[in-house]
């Protein structure tokens, strides 16, 4: 096993696994490092040698402040014919999630600054990874299968490699009131 490389805060979505998983096993890379369909609040994040306990803490403590809630992905979307993803229809809690641990940790912008909007997305597949025709008959098996509802009430923050099966759990981070239970 190689020691992790990259570290990300993600919102881990279960209930999207049966719809999007097959598809994203030959479609999404981070699939093949073992990343759970999620949504992405901080990408790439802390080196993972300068993660200790205490930046666990301050992001636990983030994240904290922040309510559970309940979202529905009811539609496939695109980023042009390069992605193909499930929109949220909570996108502003998601903005919200990712805007409050960038303003705890401003010298780690989402995608490294790549993007000036960072749009809250489940990546079903990339063309980089598969015919444009794949990613279409994805958007349509995964569609069939819409809406999925989830409960938004944990982060994660895991590190790993570009290895496959590499990445790992490193904590857990309940939003709000569901760290109190």
């Amino acid at each position: 096993m190689h020691e992790p490389t990259q570290t990300a805060v993600i919102i881990p979505v279960g209930p999207a696994e049966a719809a999007v998983a097959k598809h994203r096993i030959r479609l999404d890379l981070a699939a093949s490092w073992g990343v759970p369909a999620h949504v992405t609040v901080l990408f790439p994040f802390l080196p993972p040698a300068e993660v200790d306990d205490d930046i666990v803490r301050r992001l636990t403590s983030v994240l904290a402040a922040a309510a559970p809630f309940e979202c529905s992905f009811k539609t496939c979307e695109w980023f042009g014919e390069d992605v193909l993803w499930l929109a949220p229809d909570r996108d502003q809690e998601f903005r919200d999630l990712t805007d409050s641990v960038v303003s705890e940790f401003p010298d780690y912008p989402p995608y490294g600054g790549q993007f000036d909007d960072v749009v809250p997305h489940l990546t079903v597949g990339e063309a980089r990874f598969g015919t444009i025709a794949e990613l279409r008959a994805a958007a349509v098996d995964v569609s069939r299968q819409l809406p999925i509802p989830a409960r938004i009430d944990h982060a994660l923050l895991v590190a790993g490699t570009d290895q496959p099966s590499s990445w790992r759990t490193v904590a857990r981070l309940p939003l709000g009131a569901a760290g109190q239970a």
